[in-house]
């Protein structure tokens, strides 16, 4: 049976493929008070399908979940002008499967590994013992979510692995930068971009997939800013790191937001703060406008863009 991706899909074909699980209910049949079965959203790069599998049981209720990747076969019926797969059979997708997640779900451009390994690179460039030793800390507790947590649910770098894009992208932006304003302290600066958004991996639940399901209790509660700043005094305690600098990476992430209203009670008081702040708008904004021009035709303009203050990005003729 051919492989298949749901853009191929048609009336009457019988289906083998990997799909990740956007949605799933347990429904009961409208013949039975009894008889549930499971009412599944499938996707792939693609596009979307409904599926309906008709046996339901509690293992299987526990198995299947959604932001998961699956292996289905079965046939495609029609339904309401609709077209929707019957399942006949369905597992959980399996390592020897060796599929490549970049066809199912969006993810950062270059691989996870590769990304880590620039900000060690980075860290390795940090000379101030305490810094080093605190974002070691907080790093080495975290290495396995940073690896597929996105930096968003939604808005900028919201892929898998868009947390560690969009710190190395910033630190490759903050060294450049540095070039210029000489002044900067490049340890505080590195330290900050690291650990500025480290707070969002315990924000949001994200699957391996590095699909965001909800944000956490204390997600919602404190918000990331002030988890990372917890996290960075119990790694300060825990490599006894001299207090003001533990402050002052502390109030680098307490403000890179910048205004009250978005979650910093304060403004930059100290130059790699203020660089830090910039750095972090300017990342997400070129982001937002890069993927809404890739989306758009030239010559013509993008759909609204809600992070972007709601405007629309015109796409040119000139190529870079």
């Amino acid at each position: 049976m051919e492989i298949k991706k749901i853009s191929e899909i048609k009336k009457g074909d019988r289906v083998e493929g990997f799909f990740v699980i956007k949605s799933v209910d347990i429904k009961v049949s409208n013949n039975s008070n009894t008889n549930k079965y499971f009412d599944f959203n499938l996707g792939d790069a693609t596009g979307d399908i409904n599926a309906k599998l008709w046996e339901c049981n509690e293992e299987l209720e526990n198995t299947f979940k959604q932001n998961i990747l699956v292996k289905v076969k079965g046939t495609v019926n029609e339904w309401r002008g609709k077209l929707q797969l019957k399942i006949e059979m369905i597992r959980l997708a399996e390592e020897k499967d060796e599929v490549k997640i970049g066809d199912y779900v969006a993810v950062a451009p270059y691989p996870p590994e590769k990304m880590y390994d620039d900000i060690l690179n980075y860290l390795s460039k940090i000379k101030n013992t305490d810094i080093q030793n605190i974002v070691t800390n907080i790093l080495s507790d975290n290495e396995e979510k940073l690896m597929h947590y996105p930096a968003a649910k939604s808005n900028h770098h919201a892929v898998r692995a868009g947390l560690l894009y969009h710190t190395t992208t910033m630190l490759k932006a903050g060294e450049k930068l540095s070039e210029i304003y000489t002044f900067l302290n490049t340890d505080l600066l590195y330290a900050g971009i690291i650990l500025h958004d480290i707070g969002k991996i315990y924000e949001m639940n994200a699957s391996e997939l590095g699909i965001v399901s909800e944000y956490t209790i204390e997600g919602q509660l404190i918000g990331h800013i002030v988890q990372g700043i917890k996290m960075i005094e119990t790694a300060s305690i825990q490599v006894k790191a001299d207090k003001e600098v533990s402050m002052l990476l502390q109030h680098m992430v307490l403000a890179h937001h910048y205004e009250a209203e978005y979650g910093s009670p304060k403004k930059p008081m100290i130059p790699e703060a203020e660089m830090l702040h910039h750095l972090d708008i300017m990342d997400a904004r070129m982001y937002d406008m890069n993927k809404a021009l890739t989306d758009t035709e030239q010559g013509k303009f993008s759909e609204r863009i809600w992070s972007l203050d709601n405007i629309s990005i015109y796409k040119s003729f000139i190529n870079k």
